[in-house]
């Protein structure tokens, strides 16, 4: 699935964001799926989950719900062995204020060099082939309870960060990094629950 021009860490996938937000007053989900390629599964992934858990663009109601289904929409495309990644229009024209995405990759800076010292293909087998679709199941999963999440005051933040870590797994190959995210998919999705419940 990877292709020349993919990212292959956090870093250069931010700078490719940030380029499709240059001089636009608002930036749509369009935009930022130029921006990063239409055959990268795994960096959309990684967007979803970034913009999820990044301040003043996650915490706008209904953000998380449209990323989660852009990651079902995506994913989905993916089982299916599709080439390129297809959005009907009433998701790929929904959009973000260029000043808010773009602070909320500022903040992101600090965090993704962090993470890129620290990933890279390790345990590859994890993060290829079957578990790849693996992973790409349970970030459905995570996507399909993105509207409970929004409900249970900072869970959508949880399964952003779950949605990050198997994103940047797939984006880096990195098999280790699959094995920390599906934790905190289990710890989030705990959280919800009794969230819910209680």
């Amino acid at each position: 699935m990877r292709n020349n021009g993919d990212p292959t860490n956090m870093q250069q996938l931010l700078e490719q964001i940030r380029e499709s937000a240059a001089g636009a007053g608002r930036v749509s989900v369009n935009d930022i799926l130029n921006g990063v390629g239409e055959r990268s599964f795994g960096p959309v992934v990684l967007v979803a989950g970034l913009i999820t858990l990044a301040p003043l663009i996650g915490d706008i109601p209904g953000v998380p719900t449209i990323l989660g289904l852009v990651v079902l929409l995506t994913l989905g495309q993916l089982l299916f062995h599709r080439r390129t990644i297809w959005m009907p229009s009433w998701i790929s024209q929904r959009s973000v204020p260029q000043d808010k995405l773009l602070k909320g990759l500022d903040w992101l800076q600090k965090p993704a060099r962090f993470l890129d010292r620290w990933t890279g293909p390790r345990l590859v087998f994890l993060a290829d082939g079957p578990g790849l679709y693996v992973m790409a199941i349970i970030c459905m999963l995570v996507a399909l309870a993105m509207p409970a999440m929004e409900v249970v005051p900072f869970s959508a933040n949880g399964g952003g960060a779950a949605l990050t870590a198997f994103g940047l797994a797939i984006v880096a190959r990195d098999g280790l990094l699959a094995i920390v995210a599906t934790s905190l998919t289990l710890v989030t999705g705990w959280f919800v629950v009794t969230g819910l419940a209680g």
